[in-house]
């Protein structure tokens, strides 16, 4: 998916004091939520231009693309902005793991089952 960012969708985008606007990442099959990065405009540009995610590094301060050096891709099919223009929803196809620490998604720990829970344990399902 490649696509081109409208000058009216970015003026939605509500992008905070930093320059940023979180990115929530989700499997568009399974809508598994697989990570939360965070994008600014020229990420988001990279995007959808390219079809493959990019983000901003907080902590190096540079962009990198998901799966460039693990070859853990993501694959975007749709990126989203919600009703108040702070948040992104991308969706995609997801080329391997999405976890730097070798699980699918990095959502795989649950409260109240201790810190020590190995990450291969799927998460419980609470019922909220």
């Amino acid at each position: 998916m490649t696509t081109q960012l409208l000058p009216e969708e970015l003026a939605a985008v509500r992008f905070g004091a930093d320059g940023l606007v979180a990115a929530v990442v989700q499997d568009a099959d399974s809508l598994d939520v697989l990570m939360v990065a965070y994008m600014d405009e020229e990420a988001l540009r990279r995007t959808l231009t390219s079809g493959a995610t990019c983000f901003w590094s907080r902590s190096r301060g540079e962009y990198w693309v998901k799966g460039a050096t693990s070859g853990n891709t993501q694959a975007v099919v749709d990126v989203r902005y919600d009703c108040d223009g702070d948040c992104l929803l991308v969706l995609v196809r997801q080329e391997g793991v999405a976890c730097h620490t070798g699980e699918r998604s990095c959502f795989y720990r649950s409260f109240g089952r201790g810190t020590a829970q190995a990450p291969s344990d799927p998460p419980a399902r609470s019922g909220i």
